[in-house]
């Protein structure tokens, strides 16, 4: 198997468990509130990697003994050291503020409608690459029209306002999409899963002020939602998170979040099928035209195909 299939079929998996944890924390919200939430899944998400980050060492050092690899000079383990460091707090950080606005508009509205809006950062994604020097082809001005119709379809109520929870998974799609491009800087020049346990416990650890102060835990609602939070903990946290943060070392940040954008089709399925949700048909055409922006975006130009 190829190296580019391989990260391919691992982004598809990502997407396909969080298409799926949409559900588990709308389920999540009938219970406790987002930042205890929030808070519980990312720092047992983190737990979870622990013990494969000592399995992997260990494998990694019987390696370079076995292959006589030269070990790293003091200077080089600090610049790698700060390197982890640096990506995880900045990862954590940005995921701590597009996971808190997605978990908060999820108790307003539905896992179908907030997949599909969060999807809408394969748009963001290289229209904020302008701000960093990249380079947007003219179809994506026309992909960026689309998705704000597909959008105004999807949320825009007849009396032309939007619901709370559709405007802050909106604003969690920009959170996403600063936090493809962070990882898309880090991830090649540091170890992914070990970035992936920080920023976990860095977005954990700042949910728990909040969670003292705007929320009453109540530790036998959180023990009645075990199973929503050990979903949204150990696979969409503590394996879908490293999956991306390690599949995106050799792929572009548009082409995976395309491929991430999938998660949008998984959480409307899902929450159909587990949820009993039901779309208008307003709201359907929403969907089609927002993802016919999402694939149309992400074609390859001219130059690309002769590549």
């Amino acid at each position: 198997m190829s190296s580019k299939l391989r990260n391919d079929l691992l982004l598809f998996l990502a997407a396909l468990i969080w298409g799926a944890s949409f559900v588990a924390q709308r389920a999540g919200m009938e219970y406790i509130g987002p930042f205890t939430f929030n808070g519980i899944r990312c720092i047992l998400g983190a737990l979870v990697l622990v013990p494969v980050i000592f399995l992997l060492d260990t494998q990694r050092k019987k390696k370079n003994l076995l292959e006589g690899t030269v070990a790293l000079t003091d200077e080089e383990r600090r610049a790698e050291r700060k390197t982890l460091l640096v990506g995880g707090l900045s990862c954590g950080a940005v995921l701590f503020v597009a996971s808190s606005l997605q978990q908060i508009g999820m108790v307003y509205t539905t896992a179908g409608k907030g997949g599909f809006i969060t999807a809408l950062y394969i748009v963001l994604v290289p229209i904020l690459g302008l701000f960093i020097g990249r380079k947007v082809r003219p179809i994506l001005w026309f992909c960026v029209v689309m998705g704000t119709f597909g959008l105004y379809m999807l949320c825009i109520k007849e009396d032309f306002s939007i619901g709370t929870g559709d405007l802050l998974v909106l604003l969690c799609a920009f959170g996403f999409a600063v936090h493809i491009l962070v990882i898309d800087y880090f991830s090649p020049k540091t170890d992914g899963v070990k970035m992936s346990c920080i920023q976990f416990f860095v977005c954990g650890v700042i949910s728990i002020p909040f969670m003292a102060v705007l929320e009453t835990v109540d530790w036998a609602n959180v023990l009645a939602c075990w199973l929503p939070i050990l979903y949204s903990g150990v696979m969409s946290c503590g394996v879908a998170y490293t999956l991306q943060i390690v599949a995106q070392k050799n792929t572009e940040p548009t082409v995976a979040s395309l491929i991430l954008s999938l998660e949008s089709v998984f959480a409307l399925i899902a929450g159909m099928v587990l949820l009993s949700e039901k779309i208008t048909l307003k709201e359907g055409i929403g969907c089609l035209i927002m993802f016919a922006a999402i694939i149309l975006a992400q074609l390859p130009s001219k130059e690309q195909k002769l590549a």
